[in-house]
């Protein structure tokens, strides 16, 4: 939860508001907060008559354990996470296994989608994020028939990011998707937020977002993306498998082990809401799961 004191009031929240989703939707927003513009089109098929979350709050409230584990601190040692000369190797099960820059990434058409976005700490945001569909980068190194998981890799940089200094998490971060998720439409691959490159904060300068899932499962700055015939252990499966499993789906009616998962917090709002099941995309991703226990495979 945010303190009440680092919330904007109503009156100037809604009058930047206005503002922002003016200028977001043009890619013409400007933040001294965010890096330098991309080049993008908004997809209308993704743009939701939500609110957006504020930026200020949007980049301010982070987690991202290689930069601290205070909310706070990914914004504050933002500056610990290199990205020069930045590369994702995609390899394993694939006919073309091939190392990309970010030149090369950014060449893929990229559009503008606004999703919702889900915490496993019970708050969420609403925020446009700029990318291309996974299916697109796997698309170029033709998975084989044994490829049926895919694993991200994030950053290990042990001697600049000062969360990775201690044990916390068994580095580099890893997360894992069904091969079927990995495709679907709504799996991107981010690379720009409210009209711009991505805050180091936030992922840069490449990160995954599953709108359907609980957060933890968009690996955020990955370097390597690998291609599996067997299920991966992802990080926080491997650090409390009681908590976090496999699938992780946004879902109301599954409680953490510690707190309800019925109700979410909007960043910046003093309320909580109802959370939808699958977070709102359960018409486009309920048949994946089709005749699996829910409860079971959370």
């Amino acid at each position: 939860m945010i303190p009440s004191s680092k919330i904007t009031p109503e009156s100037i929240f809604l009058n930047r508001r206005r503002f922002i989703q003016g200028m977001a939707g043009v890619g013409l927003m400007s933040t001294p907060l965010i890096g330098h513009a991309l080049q993008f089109k908004s997809n209308p098929e993704y743009k939701p008559a939500l609110e957006l979350t504020d930026p200020e709050h949007a980049l301010h409230y982070n987690n991202f354990y290689e930069l601290g584990t205070a909310k706070s601190d990914p914004f504050q040692n933002a500056e610990a996470l290199h990205t020069d000369d930045w590369k994702v190797v995609v390899e394993g099960e694939c006919t073309k296994p091939q190392t990309f820059d970010m030149d090369d990434l950014l060449r893929i058409d990229q559009e503008e989608r606004i999703y919702r976005f889900r915490c496993v700490e019970g708050w969420s945001m609403v925020v446009p994020w700029i990318g291309f569909p996974l299916s697109k980068l796997l698309e170029k190194v033709q998975p084989t028939s044994k490829a049926h998981y895919v694993e991200f890799v994030s950053v290990l940089d042990r001697k600049n990011l000062p969360g990775q200094r201690f044990n916390l998490l068994d580095w580099p971060y890893k997360e894992g998707l069904r091969m079927d998720e990995a495709m679907h439409p709504l799996t991107l691959m981010a690379t720009g937020l409210y009209g711009k490159e991505l805050a180091n904060q936030n992922g840069a300068p490449i990160r995954l977002i599953v709108p359907w899932k609980y957060g933890f499962k968009s690996s955020k700055s990955i370097v390597k993306i690998r291609l599996l015939e067997k299920q991966p252990i992802s990080t926080w499966m491997e650090a409390a498998p009681r908590e976090y499993g496999f699938y992780s789906n946004v879902n109301p009616n599954v409680s953490h082990p510690r707190w309800s998962q019925a109700k979410e917090r909007p960043l910046g709002s003093f309320l909580k809401q109802k959370t939808l099941m699958f977070n709102g995309y359960a018409e486009e991703v309920a048949h994946l799961y089709k005749g699996m226990d829910l409860k079971k495979y959370f």
